[in-house]
């Protein structure tokens, strides 16, 4: 027998975001972006991974559930278009459960302990309590996400990767032990940029150092004006150097290269200011965000039309889960027909 794969003329991928907060630019470059772009080559699969944000945010579920239209909006509002991509929440299909289960049945242990990612969440997250059964087995339910769609690739970056062979593993062992039902996924290297927050730490909302997809224009400029840059220029007249500077990386995903190349020179010339600097991105990345943001004020004032989407999206999606588990049930042998019982 051979692994039944897709019948799109595409390939497909699948991939998810946790619903834990506002996107800002760090979501937005380092995955969003590229969904958007992907959409157009791929059968694409975007779900909210509303479990996986319980595995850390289990004590404030309900903001988990606030999210999620949040999130959807800036989906939507980035260029994700509901007619080429499947939108849908993770907790509407109940199979994603029931195929995590029947994974965890046969994963061993260790490989879960020795997973990187896990680690340094443990150590980055150490304020939480994070001892639990269900963030050791979080990468068994990405697994079955990606797995219950018999997805071709994952789009990651490098760090990603170890998840990604791991659902390889899982699949090369149900396809051993029972049916060869599950494709192996390849992993969609993606170059994810390094952006920090506006005070030069890592970007995150405990910071209050983002910038989100959904602040004003105003508030974009605002923040774009209090960016730290390069920290070993104190003075205008000192030369710079834009490899050290905290807002450069935002020039290469707002400006063009000639541009970009002029700002080296006259940065390192001392001819060219922070302010001054920093004005010329906040005017480009306020060019580049305008359209995204007059996109999600129309999908804010139409909240039906963002939720006849998601159930759209999770009808479609339902469909070929509900295809897959049937295989599923029928390769282990647990499809009987209790009815037929005297």
């Amino acid at each position: 027998m051979t692994v039944e794969t897709t019948s799109s003329p595409k390939k497909r991928i699948l991939s998810g975001m946790r619903p834990t907060g506002k996107l800002h630019l760090g979501n937005y470059y380092g995955a969003l972006y590229n969904w958007v772009k992907l959409q157009k080559n791929y059968e694409c699969f975007y779900f909210v991974a509303d479990w996986h944000a319980l595995t850390t945010e289990y004590e404030e579920a309900g903001k988990i559930r606030d999210y999620i239209p949040e999130m959807l909006m800036d989906w939507l509002a980035a260029g994700l278009d509901p007619e080429q991509s499947t939108l849908f929440v993770q907790s509407a299909l109940p199979e994603h459960a029931e195929l995590y289960l029947i994974f965890g049945m046969f994963t061993p242990v260790p490989w879960l302990e020795r997973n990187p990612t896990y680690k340094d969440q443990v150590v980055e997250l150490s304020h939480k309590d994070l001892a639990t059964y269900g963030f050791l087995g979080y990468p068994v339910l990405q697994a079955a996400d990606i797995l219950m769609y018999k997805a071709h690739g994952v789009p990651v970056g490098v760090d990603q990767v170890p998840h990604v062979e791991m659902t390889r593993e899982i699949a090369r062992r149900f396809n051993h032990f029972y049916q060869p039902i599950f494709p192996e996924p390849e992993a969609l290297l993606t170059e994810v940029p390094k952006l920090t927050g506006t005070d030069g730490r890592k970007m995150s909302k405990s910071y209050d150092n983002c910038i989100y997809l959904s602040d004003s224009l105003e508030v974009v400029a605002k923040k774009v004006q209090g960016m730290i840059t390069d920290t070993q220029r104190p003075f205008r007249k000192d030369p710079g150097e834009p490899d050290r500077c905290l807002a450069f990386p935002f020039h290469r995903l707002n400006l063009p290269t000639e541009k970009l190349e002029e700002i080296v020179v006259e940065c390192r010339a001392a001819k060219l200011g922070c302010v001054d600097c920093k004005k010329m991105l906040s005017e480009a990345l306020l060019a580049n965000l305008a359209p995204i943001q007059e996109r999600r004020h129309y999908y804010e004032n139409h909240p039906e039309e963002v939720k006849e989407i998601l159930l759209a999206g999770n009808a479609k999606a339902r469909k070929t889960a509900r295809r897959t588990m049937a295989e599923v049930r029928e390769a282990i042998a647990f499809n009987l027909d209790f009815q037929l019982w005297p």
